[in-house]
Parts: C-alpha cells; structure tokens; sequence
C-alpha cells in the first residue's frame, strides 16, 4: 500500500541530497506539494524542480532565514526536519567552532524549524506531522563524533517536548533514527571496503541502508498511518541497535559487495 498526501503540503530541510532528497521525491511522487528548504550552493530549486516540487532557499542555522523561507510558502501539513552535518574528529581534537557548526545546525537550527513550523500549524488547527531526523548516535557514544552524538541526543529531548506540547492541537511529532546510511556525509566510510567490513558485523542485516529505505519510514510516520503515533522514535538501521555483538564472522559468512552473506 502506497502513501497518499493529496492536498497536502509538505516542507523537507535540507531536501537537496541524501535523506533529505529521498523524503522530499517520495512525498512529491506520493501527491504532497513539495518544498525543499536548502543552501543556495546546494542549489534547492534547480533539485527540486526536477520532481515536481519547489526550492527555497534557507540556511537554519539563522532564524531570519527560517522565517523568510517559511513566509514564502503555504502553510504546511508535513515538515521534515531533516538539515544536518557532522564533524569526524577526536574528542580531544574537536574545537569550540566545530563543536558550535554542528549544534548549530543540528540542534539549534531544528529546534527553530520545529518551532517555527508549529507556530504556523497550531494557528490554522489543522493539526499535520513533523518529523525529525534523528540516528542511533542519539543512544551511543560513537568515537570521534561527540558534536554530532551530543546534537543527536538533543533532538530526542525537542522531540519529546514537542510531542508533549503540540498533541492537544493535532499535531504528531516523530523521529526516524538511521544508522550508517550512504549518503554523501558517509562517503568516506562507503569508499572503505575494510571500514564496511568491520561495521556491518554488528548489523543483523549485514549491510548498510539506502536513503529511500529512511525516507518510506519518514513517510510512515508523516502519514495517516501513523495517527495515533507521536513522540516515537523509529530505528531504521538494520537492526545494529538490538544486539551487543553481531552475528556475522567468516567462519559462516562472505564479506563482497559492501554486505555480508551466509556462506552457501
């Protein structure tokens, strides 16, 4: 069964590549009218217009920027809080600036999304869905990424509150939580047979995920289906989240093609 936002209006965060791109084609494919929200280098409305939908650009890390985008569309049924970035280094090595872009963008510049987007939604009462994209770093505490798995966590706390606060007007607040999806932020772990290799042994899956497969659990979650859904978290990585210790190793298992498979 297909999903089906006829009549329905539907603004993604930074929807010009990865995650972000992939829910914004699959709400525009599925009836929604589509506004991608991005930087102008990621050049949003060129992207968007090659499905149908719109770009405007916004950079979330300003609020004035969040509002004048928000001003220049119609008021939305569906936003996808989705922008965000990553700074690959060890703890001991992360600066004040490296820390303050990425919670600024992943948490600061969703919060104002968030809030921005259900000023709007909660004075028309025709309650809608926000979804944010979250990821299993908001549980643990993988190396070399503090900034991002501090900014994660955070978006568990938005998410909650929101949930909390927007329920009474209709409103449904949710998270996706990836896990290693290829996108253009992990491509330099995708470039590295041996990273993906050692990865993926604690994935019950035996491979990473895809964008689509993040963006038909965004479209769950934004959709009908889910109406009695809010202020839920739903994983989306292969099941690495379930177990200590993965079940793959060579003594049963083929490691090619950037997945491991049961030897024959």
């Amino acid at each position: 069964m297909g999903f089906d936002y006829s009549g329905q209006t539907a603004i993604v965060t930074g929807g010009a590549n990865g995650i972000g791109l992939a829910c914004a084609q699959l709400l525009a494919a599925s009836g929604a009218k589509v506004t991608v929200f991005d930087l102008e280098r990621e050049r949003p409305s060129e992207i968007a217009a090659g499905f149908g939908a719109r770009g405007v650009i916004c950079d979330v890390t300003s609020r004035a920027s969040i509002d004048a985008a928000f001003a220049q569309v119609a008021p939305p049924d569906i936003v996808v809080a989705n922008a965000g970035t990553a700074v690959v280094k060890p703890m001991s090595d992360h600066t004040r600036a490296d820390w303050d872009r990425v919670i600024s963008l992943n948490l600061t510049g969703l919060w104002e999304t968030v809030q921005a987007a259900a000023n709007i939604m909660k004075a028309r009462r025709r309650g809608g869905a926000i979804v944010l994209t979250a990821s299993t770093n908001s549980y643990d505490g993988e190396a070399n990424l503090i900034a991002y798995n501090a900014s994660k966590a955070g978006v568990l706390g938005i998410l909650h509150t929101a949930a909390n606060e927007l329920g009474p007007y209709a409103i449904r607040v949710n998270a996706v939580n990836p896990g290693l999806i290829e996108t253009r932020l992990t491509a330099s772990s995708y470039s590295d047979p041996s990273v993906l290799k050692d990865y993926f042994r604690a994935i019950p899956m035996g491979r990473g995920g895809k964008s689509e497969e993040v963006a038909q659990a965004v479209g769950f979650l934004a959709s009908g289906l889910a109406s009695y859904i809010t202020g839920a978290t739903l994983l989306v990585d292969g099941g690495q989240m379930c177990c200590k210790f993965g079940p793959w190793n060579e003594d049963s298992a083929t490691f090619a093609g950037g997945r491991w498979t049961l030897s024959s």
